[in-house]
């Protein structure tokens, strides 16, 4: 593993993190990654809700917590309190970024809005993170990752035809709202340079979700069909899905003609690709159900190293279905030396996935304890 980099390419930039969770500490630890000095703002009483996110825990706060707030400095503010809305004011006249989650109305409620924090910096990027959006009739509604898979589509659209709609493995609404968080802030803070004021960047959950499914309410609203769910496979793309074989599933990925010319050759039937059912991308996907079955009867013949060492020598992309403990000890994991660990604890997490000039970053610090670095910004 290769020594910690003394600096990021964030270096100098420091943010306010107002939040919990997921979204809102995500976007903090990208920046924090990144090099900025990330000061999370907590309650005093009981933290960032995400400290109790266990089993496990690890010296009493949870591993996702420890996962999320790396790199991170904590103070202990009551927002309900007039002097430490005061204290946290003065905290946020000397930073760059304020990325805030708290649940909708709170802000405004506790004058810690947007206009409340420019008009004590006016050069600040406030970023702010909320549920359904900053307009609509949901717009006060709390939210969380599950509610808007539902809402959003993505449920909908996930599993077999024959199962319930589906939540997917990862928290997908929230690690994508808090990676589009850091786009708009870095975008700010460009726009910055040129204008030499501060702007409000506003991101949601919700957008997100429709984001995630754009391609098929684009299709929705051209058309007015609504998207079938096909289990593991693609809604366009044929065969581009996971299969069974004598031993175990593997995912294939034939996404054009050229590359189903060669699938068709490596399984043995190059009739396959001259059949006028299948001898193009249109075809298959309207003859799906005729293809996808002689593709498994002709898989499940065999284990899936066979066909793996068929398939790659062929060039048609494919892959095992790993399980969790298969990707933690994958070679390709270790040659992208993306494990970091955390230098106090020797907690090992996944680092960022980037790298600058051919280096990852490294944790600088452990996470916080709550209210560790009080003493740090008093008044």
């Amino acid at each position: 593993m290769s020594a910690p980099a003394a600096k990021g390419p964030l270096d100098g930039v420091r943010v306010i993190e107002i939040g919990q969770a997921l979204a809102g500490p995500l976007a903090g630890v990208i920046l924090a990654d990144m090099g900025a000095d990330v000061i999370k703002i907590e309650k005093p009483d009981g933290g960032d809700d995400a400290r109790l996110w266990g089993p496990p825990f690890i010296d009493g706060d949870a591993l996702f917590f420890h996962a999320m707030n790396r790199n991170k400095k904590s103070v202990t503010i009551d927002i309900t309190k007039p002097d430490d809305v005061a204290r946290l004011k003065s905290i946020v006249t000397t930073a760059d970024i304020v990325i805030q989650n708290l649940r909708p109305g709170v802000v405004e409620k506790f004058g810690i809005a947007p206009d409340d924090l420019l008009a004590v910096n006016p050069r600040l990027i406030y970023c702010s993170i909320w549920a359904f959006g900053y307009a609509g009739p949901l717009r006060l509604a709390p939210g969380f990752d599950p509610l808007l898979q539902a809402y959003g589509g993505l449920m909908s659209m996930t599993g077999r035809k024959s199962d319930p709609p589906t939540f997917a493995g990862a928290a997908v609404n929230d690690k994508t709202t808090g990676m589009w968080c850091v786009i708009g802030a870095l975008a700010g803070l460009r726009q910055r340079d040129s204008t030499g004021k501060g702007c409000v960047i506003d991101t949601s959950l919700f957008e997100s979700a429709v984001a995630l499914v754009d391609g098929a309410v684009n299709a929705y609203l051209l058309g007015g069909k609504i998207p079938e769910r096909h289990g593991t496979a693609s809604n366009l793309l044929t065969p581009y899905q996971t299969f069974e074989t004598a031993d175990r599933p593997i995912c294939i990925a034939a996404g054009n003609d050229r590359l189903f010319v060669k699938l068709a050759a490596a399984m043995g039937h190059p009739e396959w690709s001259a059949d006028p059912r299948f001898e193009d991308g249109r075809k298959r996907a309207l003859n799906r159900p005729e293809l996808i079955a002689l593709m498994d009867a002709e898989l499940l013949a065999q284990p899936r190293d066979h066909w793996m060492g068929l398939l790659e020598a062929a060039g048609v992309p494919c892959s095992p279905v790993n399980d969790i403990s298969e990707v933690a000890a994958s070679p390709q994991l270790a040659a992208i030396d993306m494990v970091r660990e955390l230098p106090g604890s020797g907690l090992k997490v996944m680092g960022l996935p980037l790298s600058f000039d051919g280096a990852r970053p490294h944790p600088r610090t452990d996470s916080p304890k709550l209210g560790e670095h009080n003493a740090d910004f008093t008044s």
